[in-house]
């Protein structure tokens, strides 16, 4: 009867003051570690935030294509009745500049009997630039490639955002499941203890020691486990399966859950949450804040070059030209005299409505998404401060409640002492058993409510991605 009594002791103080499993061959132990190393290597939205940013560094290299330099070339021919009417080529090459100015230089071969008079006959070469007065300071092409840099950053920043929000969620069902293994965990211990119980009230029944009402009341309070552990069967599996979602092999391949997949009991640490001023430093680089500021500078890029257009279009063309396939130019007095061909065009809207309107959107844009920048920075830092203050009154709850549990320990083992004794009933032992339950449940609730509050913190600063 001794050792019976002491195998339950010995049971109970198992539940409440280890949850350690043991493996077998087939069991699989995943640490919290483990499982955010499988989420940010496989999960497809991850995947998808890598391809987004690869796809920005491809626009980007598709952008400096404006200034590739381009080689063409021209050919018309026309000959009817046996007479050859004309015959046009023209190979260039045009290499555009940073500054708006595009150089060219070819060579040009006409013949023929009908070739128009301002046509020159013959060979001829020449070389020259090309240039607008609207284009000079700035414009669509130098614009198009300062763009595609900002995008590449604002898809970086949208990839640790992505990664932020995927994280904060793989890691909430991560100890989500954690806290309901747990949890069945301990109504399956605690099930083990009071079956040894019942065979020992019976034991005691049978030898005339307890009365036949104590052996319903032993089976009683294991009936109601049975059912509590069942519930918390259901819970633990479903959280698992929640768990799923999260789990992805290489090959895009999905890892369902299965119960020889177990959470390491050893990953629980100390939370040490960083001073809130450490944290609120870090908000000016959290990602969400980092995609608008990008944004605002796309759009700043736009209105610059919206500027452009009150600036009155002067095109203005000069090549010098030689004789044959020469490519001797020098330039001199006789430039301005021979050997030269020029073009301007001058284009001034007379009213800039244009101009005006597309000026007063494009600062408008900037505008608009400077406020909700400072909206967002404001809901950020108040988000942080509002984790902040969770995570504390968590641990100061579970410093508490550490207390109330260690008390309701000492009451169930002293009942079960007097119990042993014969001092006490069994109805009053259950009731202490259930009340130290209760805070063992409630103790881990809390333990895993810090955690999961804690990576809120994080997650609201922008540190998970």
């Amino acid at each position: 009867m001794i050792r019976i009594k002491s195998k339950i002791l010995l049971l109970f103080s198992f539940v409440v003051c280890s949850i350690h499993t043991y493996a077998t061959d087939t069991t699989r132990y995943l640490s919290k570690d483990e499982f955010v190393s499988i989420v940010k290597a496989y999960h497809p939205v991850v995947r998808q935030a890598d391809i987004g940013v690869e796809k920005a560094k491809s626009n980007l290299l598709k952008s400096r294509g404006v200034f590739d330099p381009v080689a063409e070339a021209d050919f018309d021919r026309k000959t009817f009745d046996g007479k050859l009417y004309y015959s046009y080529f023209n190979p260039q090459i045009t290499v555009p500049t940073w500054y708006g100015i595009d150089v060219k230089a070819g060579v040009e071969e006409i013949i023929g009997d009908r070739v128009s008079s301002e046509s020159t006959f013959g060979q001829t070469s020449y070389v020259g630039v090309k240039l607008s007065s609207n284009s000079l300071f700035f414009d669509s092409r130098r614009a198009i490639l300062q763009q595609a840099k900002l995008f590449r950053q604002q898809s970086e920043a949208e990839r640790r955002l992505i990664i932020n929000d995927v994280m904060y969620d793989a890691v909430s069902a991560y100890w989500n499941w954690v806290r309901e293994y747990r949890n069945y965990k301990i109504i399956s211990d605690v099930i083990s203890v009071n079956e040894a119980r019942l065979s020992f009230t019976r034991t005691e029944y049978q030898q005339g020691s307890r009365p036949a009402i104590d052996t319903t009341e032993a089976l009683a309070q294991l009936q109601g486990f049975y059912v509590q552990q069942e519930a918390a069967k259901l819970a633990y599996t479903n959280a698992g399966l929640s768990l799923s979602n999260f789990l992805w092999a290489d090959g895009n391949t999905p890892v369902l859950w299965n119960e020889y997949i177990l959470p390491d009991t050893n990953d629980m640490q100390e939370i040490a949450a960083p001073p809130l001023n450490n944290l609120l430093t870090l908000v000016d680089k959290h990602p969400k804040i980092e995609v608008l500021a990008s944004k605002i500078d796309i759009l700043k890029v736009d209105r610059k070059l919206k500027q452009q257009y009150f600036i009155p279009k002067l095109s203005v063309s000069a090549n010098m030209l030689s004789k044959g396939y020469n490519t001797d130019f020098t330039l001199s007095q006789s430039f301005l005299e021979n050997n030269h061909k020029l073009g301007a065009t001058l284009n001034i809207p007379l009213f800039y409505r244009d101009a005006i309107g597309g000026f007063r959107m494009a600062k408008l844009k900037v505008a608009e998404t400077e406020l909700e920048q400072s909206n967002q920075l404001l809901q950020i830092e108040n988000k942080v401060r509002s984790y902040y203050n969770e995570v504390l009154a968590i641990q100061k709850q579970i410093e508490i409640y550490t207390e109330v549990y260690k008390n309701n320990q000492k009451l169930f083992f002293g009942e079960q002492f007097r119990f042993n004794n014969g001092e006490s009933s069994l109805f009053i032992l259950n009731s202490r058993e259930n009340k130290l339950l209760e805070a063992s449940i409630k103790l881990l609730e809390l333990k895993m409510k810090l955690q999961k509050s804690y990576i809120g913190l994080l997650w609201a600063a922008g540190q998970l991605g």
